[in-house]
């Protein structure tokens, strides 16, 4: 605390220390509110003596303890991390005597709680699962902890990461931009956390949109990863064929430092073989203020044209690109593509779940459930509010006995999907790509605004949430990173994706980057303004 000590020196050494301590209040002049610092410019505070990792634990539980079981009530949080100060400790001491290991030392980061925590419950969002401590860490996780991030908070989610914003064990969560909308799923809790300021980034896993939906409806920047770039060991599967982990930030640039202490080649998940040689451990190298200049943008506006207000930040969107020198064309989707999308997706979707869960309930506990089956028919009995505070969720059991009556992994649709069906996708959307010599894809991330959480859907003549065009990315494996467009006129976010080729993250947090500076159309949600305090000097 350099300014600190000046103020504290003795009388006598005043004339020695005027001029030093003068430059150094000149050096640390600036500052930024917790809500909007990233996490260079935390780091930077650190390193001044301007702050340190306990206080900025203490910082985010204060936001916590205001905002999530009370004043708005968000309800993002599952579980707290009760080691959390004791842990920003140890590191403080071991930052002062060795250095930072990385850029994430010391700074407190947020999981959905379907990933494994040695220390903490993984739930996947059921009653069924409280209090589940796993064997050990899933892979992510301990590359976190080998980073020095410290685990503050498991995450609420959509149960068993699929369906409403809301489970059986949690309840719903709310979005702090206007409580009566939805904070989309299955991620929503990390979306919610983010953007309501309880940490700077926050882990999602997205199998068709739960890191992109969130992303949106809550007005974060959010990465679909390439299939293969981070490992899914340790993280309760929805289907295999299409799920990743990814960030979600209030930046590009915390999304891109967070990505890059992530990969890796993991044993245990066979498809980050693919990754081998196309990865990278600092991906904040390519974040380029004029990655725009020179770009040729495609526009999918097959999925534009159901909400006016939607279309108009999208439009102002596609036109700040323009000015800032890149090409912008409109390219065609195929039809018959569009029309089977749907199809393809849940062929492999409601299969894959069925076999996989059970694969994952076998590292568990014996008190657990250990087949689709036995979670069904245990769950059946939840018809009302337990003492514990569960409470039912009808339409994850019904979404349950669909997928349990799917069928199996041996059946011809299955195959077929898989080997023929999805290789074909991916060919038709890199082809795309191809032959227009595109960088990327853009598209509004949903067609609508946010949802609302209560029946009515039409409120005030607001249309409610829509579909979304992002399972594509899904299909075909290919990475898509959210950015903030700017709010509708009731103050509801609305986003872009940017949508690449395999492994092409580098360009896209370029690009991404690029147009977040030029916009800056992040807001601190209304609903968890700043508290006293927050302010950080660097």
């Amino acid at each position: 605390m350099l300014i600190r000590a000046c103020l504290d020196a003795p009388w006598r050494q005043v004339s020695l220390l005027a001029i030093f301590c003068f430059a150094s209040a000149v050096t640390l002049a600036a500052e930024v509110e917790l809500t909007a610092a990233t996490i260079e410019e935390v780091n930077t505070a650190i390193d001044a003596g301007e702050l340190n990792s306990v206080e900025l634990v203490e910082l985010f539980l204060d936001r916590i303890d205001a905002y999530d079981k009370q004043g708005p009530a968000i309800n993002a949080v599952l579980t707290l991390n009760p080691e959390a100060l004791e842990q920003a400790r140890a590191l403080d001491e071991e930052r002062a005597r060795s250095g930072r290991r990385s850029p994430l030392h010391g700074i407190p980061v947020l999981l959905k709680d379907n990933m494994d925590t040695a220390d903490l419950p993984t739930t996947a969002g059921s009653f069924l699962l409280q209090d589940s401590i796993p064997p050990d860490d899933a892979f992510i996780v301990q590359q976190l902890r080998e980073a020095g991030a410290i685990i503050l908070a498991k995450l609420n989610m959509s149960e068993f990461a699929s369906g409403g914003a809301m489970n059986s064990l949690g309840g719903p969560t709310y979005n702090p931009h206007d409580t009566t909308r939805s904070p989309a799923g299955s991620s929503g809790g990390t979306g919610a956390a983010i953007a309501a300021g309880y940490a700077m980034m926050g882990l999602g896993t997205d199998t068709g949109g739960s890191v992109r939906g969130p992303s949106s409806a809550n007005g974060i920047v959010g990465l679909k990863t390439t299939h293969g770039l981070l490992s899914r060991d340790g993280v309760v599967p929805l289907a295999l064929s299409f799920d990743t982990v990814g960030p979600m930030a209030r930046s590009v640039y915390d999304v891109a430092v967070s990505l890059g202490v992530m990969t890796g080649i993991d044993p245990a998940d066979d498809s980050t073989i693919k990754s081998e040689g196309l990865y990278h451990t600092d991906y904040t190298q390519f974040l380029d203020a004029d990655a725009l200049d020179g770009a040729k943008i495609g526009v999918a506006r097959v999925f534009m044209d159901s909400d006016p207000e939607v279309d108009w930040i999208i439009e102002s969107a596609l036109q700040t690109m323009r000015d800032a020198g890149a090409e912008v064309v409109d390219i065609k989707i195929p039809g018959w593509l569009m029309d089977v999308r749907g199809r393809f997706y849940r062929a492999i979707r409601y299969r894959e779940f069925r076999a996989q869960i059970e694969d994952y309930l076998a590292t568990i506990g014996p008190e657990y459930p250990k087949t689709l089956d036995d979670i069904i028919k245990q769950s059946m009995r939840l018809t009302s509010r337990r003492e514990d505070g569960a409470i039912p969720n009808p339409g994850r059991w019904n979404l349950m006995m669909s997928e349990d009556d799917s069928g199996e992994l041996e059946d011809y649709e299955y195959i077929a999907v898989r080997d023929h069906a999805l290789p074909l996708v991916q060919s038709v959307m890199a082809g795309i790509m191809r032959d227009n010599e595109l960088d990327v894809i853009v598209y509004p991330t949903s067609t609508t605004r946010p949802g609302r959480v209560d029946p009515d859907p039409n409120p005030n003549g607001a249309p409610g949430g829509g579909g979304s065009p992002v399972t594509l990315a899904n299909m075909s494996g290919f990475p898509d990173i959210i950015v903030p467009a700017g709010f509708t006129g009731m103050g509801l976010p609305i986003t872009i994706s940017f949508m690449g080729p395999a492994f092409s993250e580098p360009r896209l947090l370029g690009l991404g980057y690029a147009f977040e500076q030029l916009t800056k159309a992040r807001r601190l949600p209304v609903y968890t303004p700043a508290l006293e305090g927050e302010e950080i000097s660097y």
